[in-house]
């Protein structure tokens, strides 16, 4: 099956470990190592050829790849100086795509990243020194002394005096952030009468090596793969952003995150200063739940992947690497050299992977009937869905059909308006997107999608609506690609109304992944070969205009956290440009919102001037923009500590006035608010059950974070944030108005 790809986002965080190594088109009983030579070459020819733009390899897009590859591996331009980069220009720059060509990818991507680790692994030698001096004499932090908070697109040093400048700045940078974090944290424990978490914490200067030395391990840790990965990665980002090279492990974890679903132990995972692997999440009812003997906050130190015991110290290990020895198939048994959180005794533990549904990844909903000042109740229906997932080994997992089955239960139910909310949604399957457009508007066209020929094909879905309701789309920066859409073709059509972030992400190109084991000579290799996720196409909505780069516009901004962020399209490097093309023909829009959105905007300003938490919003966007404009970061102490106090002294003022408030709105929720869950595991009940604060925690068992105990921020009434409380303020005036 050809499987059609808007965006993937990578999962936030280390996930649950272990899934199958099962490769689409890269299996078989072959136990050679890639021939990455090879594999460089025919990944080369298929980029060229399949990508939108058709741009062939040139000595100008051969002096952009090594651009790329440098950002890619020194975004913060801390590694190499200038002239390091002219010596480079001066050796690969005008044949860099050459050795892809003539089967040298190998050769290049090892002496690439040789280059790249001999100056990190430098670097940051260096900076341990520079620690091992500030354990018997700490600087004095009251210089003038300043960094930019982000290098990314700063000059870089003109030669190694300049940089050694930088990384003496960066490390005392390091400490400073250190030292002046923990005097908070015992300032907070002290004012709210707890243990302080710091008694437990090693030295300053110890606790940053340790940082160091993980970032070490990771880059001496790097095999042929990711040299290769990095290599290709750059090449392909190039033609754009979300282009890319998977060898065989990332294609693997590609899969189990856009499937919600992996095989595996069904754990959370974290690195810890000390170099093991902490523990910090076990899925109930997954593989470790039932073995019982793994425990919150255990550290790993060492893996068996087969079961035997050929074991693998894991100290200092990427999440990544740990990951990779905990995969396996399901049925098969791994083996965990662990340290108890409660004795500090070793023990060793097997566990038998088993499938884990990422319950907390899949569409979820609620039912909220809101009740009138006369006592009169509006049934509404709140649809999170956090991608547009779909199994590409095809599987049974397909978002749309759970959808269908939430909002059918929502019909039974007899609600009258829903909220789909699509924040951080980084998109998913075209088709499924397509799918679950026609649940709100029946038959008719969805998207318009071209290619690289210029030739437009019109996607279209048929049958009838399953819901005819009021509908609110609420959107973010973080909402991209078949979310994108979805919002695009809701607001064409005057299906609904938009809200959120000023606009989308922008992202409006489609993506095809394809195994380059298909592409490979028949006698070769296919171990190992990955896959590329080609961009070939772009899409369109139906009234024509592109999502690149513009995203779509919210009928009705709010005030949001993610407003004073730099996030979108436009901030990558290598963004295709915006266009349009006409309208698809075939689509009647539904003039009644155009018609009511004044009035809407009229009544949702007057409740967000009122809003003291969206308000709030707009006081951290402005600070978070300063920040990032200003780009300036102190070393002295006490302009550091005058420059948090504002923050510091907002928050906690916040703080206090949102105890009371929140107080009053739990009191008026309880008499005004009834609400239902309604998950995928719900669709069937005969009663649905009242939501509560612990349907967050249902999925998992997470431990206890010494420092978030000290946090005084309260909980939002009943679970529903100043968007999402306001979002149904506005499906009710829909309805009202209808």
């Amino acid at each position: 099956m050809k499987h059609t790809l808007t965006q993937w986002s990578r999962r936030i965080g280390a996930m649950l470990v272990a899934s199958a190594a099962v490769l689409v088109s890269c299996t078989g009983t072959s136990t050679a190592a890639p021939d990455y030579d090879l594999i460089g070459k025919q990944f080369s020819l298929v980029l060229q050829n399949a990508h939108f733009s058709r741009t062939r390899f040139s000595r100008e897009m051969y002096e952009k790849f090594l651009e790329c590859y440098l950002q890619l591996l020194d975004s913060q331009r801390m590694y190499f100086t200038q002239e390091d980069v002219d010596a480079l220009k001066e050796k690969y720059a005008s044949q860099f795509g050459d050795y892809l060509l003539v089967g040298q990818t190998t050769q290049l991507a090892q002496e690439l990243y040789e280059e790249y680790s001999t100056r990190a692994l430098y670097r940051i030698g260096q900076a341990e020194k520079l620690l091992q001096q500030y354990k018997t004499s700490m600087p004095a932090f009251n210089s003038d002394k300043t960094i930019a908070r982000s290098r990314r697109k700063v000059e870089r040093a003109k030669n190694n005096a300049e940089l050694d400048q930088v990384w003496s700045n960066q490390v005392e940078d390091m400490v400073l952030t250190e030292v002046m974090r923990r005097e908070n944290v015992t300032r907070l424990a002290k004012e709210k009468g707890k243990p302080d978490p710091n008694a437990k914490e090693i030295p300053v200067a110890d606790k940053i090596l340790a940082r160091l030395k993980r970032q070490r391990c990771e880059i001496q840790e790097a095999d042929l793969e990711d040299m290769v990965s990095h290599l290709l990665n750059a090449v392909a980002h190039v033609y754009d952003p979300h282009s890319d090279y998977m060898g065989a492990r990332e294609e693997q974890r590609f899969k189990d995150a856009i499937k919600a679903s992996i095989v595996g132990i069904g754990a959370q995972l974290r690195e810890d200063d000390d170099g093991s692997t902490k523990i910090e999440g076990i899925v109930k009812g997954g593989p470790a739940a039932k073995n019982g003997q793994l425990k919150l906050g255990d550290h790993i130190v060492a893996v068996a992947t087969n079961g035997d015991d050929e074991w693998t110290d894991i100290m200092f290990m990427s999440i990544d690497k740990v990951v990779d020895l905990i995969r396996g198939k399901k049925g098969q048994p791994v083996k965990l050299r662990v340290q108890s959180a409660d004795s500090g005794e070793e023990k060793i533990i097997t566990i038998v992977r088993d499938e884990v549904p990422m319950s907390e990844s899949l569409a979820s909903g609620k039912i909220v009937d809101v009740k009138d000042e006369k006592g009169n109740v509006t049934r509404l229906g709140i649809l999170t869905l956090p991608s547009f997932y779909v199994d590409l080994d095809d599987g049974d997992v397909h978002c749309a059909a759970d959808v269908k089955k939430i909002v059918r239960r929502m019909n039974a139910e007899g609600v009258r308006g829903i909220v789909l909310d699509l924040r951080y949604n980084g998109g998913g399957s075209l088709d499924e997107v397509r799918k679950m457009v026609g649940f709100f508007t029946g038959a008719g066209p969805v998207v318009q999608v071209k290619d690289s020929r210029g030739h437009v094909e019109k996607l279209t879905v048929s049958g009838r609506p399953i819901f005819n309701g009021e509908l609110v789309v609420i959107i973010n920066r973080m909402s991209a690609s078949a979310s994108e859409i979805f919002a695009g073709a809701m607001k064409d059509y005057g299906r609904a109304v938009i809200v959120g972030d000023e606009a989308s992400f922008g992202k409006g190109t489609v993506q095809v992944p394809r195994g380059l084991a298909d592409y490979m000579p028949y006698f070769s290799s296919r171990e190992g070969c990955g896959m590329i996720k080609v961009t070939v196409q772009k899409f369109y909505r139906i009234n024509g205009a592109s999502t690149q780069l513009k995203g779509v516009e919210s009928d009705i901004a709010l005030p949001t956290v993610t407003a004073g962020f730099q996030l979108g399209e436009g901030e990558m490097d290598y963004a295709m440009p915006y266009d349009e093309i006409p309208a698809a023909f075939g689509y009647v829009p539904d003039p009644r919102i155009s018609r009511i959105l004044p009035l809407l905007k009229e009544r949702s300003a007057a409740r967000v001037a009122a809003d003291k938490d969206l308000q709030n919003n707009l006081w951290y966007t402005a600070y978070r923009k300063r920040l990032t404009t200003e780009n300036t970061v102190y070393l002295n102490k006490e302009k550091r500590k005058a420059d948090n106090a504002v923050l510091q002294d907002y928050k906690k003022q916040c703080d206090a006035e949102r105890k009371v408030r929140y107080a009053k709105m739990e009191e008026a929720d309880k008499k005004n608010l009834t609400i239902y869950r309604l998950n995928l595991g719900d669709v069937k009940a005969d009663v649905l059950p009242l939501a509560s604060k612990d349907d967050e925690e249902e999925f998992m068992d997470q431990a206890e974070d010494p420092e978030d105990e000290l946090d005084d921020t309260p909980d939002y009434p009943s679970n529903l944030d100043p968007i999402l409380r306001e979002s149904l303020h506005i499906v009710r005036d829909m309805i009202q108005l209808r």
